[in-house]
């Protein structure tokens, strides 16, 4: 379904992501972890359209997209979240995620987007605040929001950037429900996420990235077990409670964990 061919990015000279060679399989759920500043981020904006490429190429279902606008391959099925949620503050709830519809691969008029945005916020637990401003909504809340808007795309790939940040071991569990459940529907999804408890929840493949470079690639197992992921970026304890199996954890980090 997507494939980056020797993709790189560079801002004023210093490379933020380097020769990056990935793909991701139709119906796949493939989880991105990595130290903060890794390029994690950068690589979604670059699949998205947000941020143009510095060289390599980006295939989506076989057709080159490295040059497309972030709205010209929203209609061709991507859709992404952000990792500081961005709704549009003085509308309504059910109004944010209607501009999804509005302006997806359908294209909806407004009444076919208000239908079409109520059945999304049903599916994501915010039906009752459908009336809500969207800021006065908890974290919780602007989370499910900014994956509602992304579900009204009708997205065919899902980018999902650090959509369980600050959210309770309870809500954790319930987003990483909720994206089964999209998954289970026929959505591809990709994954940023800091919370293990997620990655290892959700993932069937895992890529780390460290300084703009993939490091290690390969089933959850694998990967949190290499020596170099370890070292890059879950920390001795984590790879000790992970091999004594004590269940997915958070990792502890050795710096205070900020924004990429």
């Amino acid at each position: 379904m997507l494939e980056l061919r020797g993709v790189s990015k560079f801002f004023d000279g210093l490379p933020a992501v380097r020769q990056l060679d990935f793909t991701v399989r139709r119906g796949e759920i493939v989880g991105i972890i990595g130290p903060n500043g890794a390029g994690k981020t950068t690589m979604i904006s670059l699949i998205s359209g947000s941020l143009p490429l510095s060289s390599g190429q980006i295939r989506y279902r076989g057709q080159d997209i490295s040059h497309l606008a972030p709205h010209r391959r929203a209609y061709l099925g991507i859709a992404r979240t952000f990792q500081v949620t961005q709704p549009f503050k003085g509308l309504s709830v059910r109004e944010n995620v209607m501009i999804g519809s509005l302006f997806g691969r359908r294209g909806l008029n407004q009444a076919a987007a208000r239908e079409a945005a109520d059945a999304v916020l049903e599916r994501v637990g915010l039906a009752a605040k459908a009336h809500f401003r969207a800021d006065q909504l908890t974290v919780a809340d602007r989370k499910r929001l900014e994956l509602a808007r992304a579900l009204a795309m009708e997205p065919e790939l899902l980018l999902l950037d650090e959509v369980m940040a600050g959210l309770t071991r309870t809500e954790v569990e319930q987003a990483i429900a909720l994206i089964r459940s999209i998954h289970a529907s026929g959505v591809t999804v990709l994954v940023i996420e800091h919370v293990m408890q997620a990655i290892t929840g959700l993932s069937q493949r895992i890529m780390v990235l460290h300084q703009g470079t993939k490091i290690v690639e390969g089933p959850p197992e694998e990967v949190l077990t290499d020596q170099r992921v370890i070292e890059a970026y879950l920390g001795e304890r984590y790879a000790r409670q992970h091999q004594a199996r004590q269940g997915p954890t958070t990792p502890v980090p050795e710096r205070e964990r900020k924004e990429e």
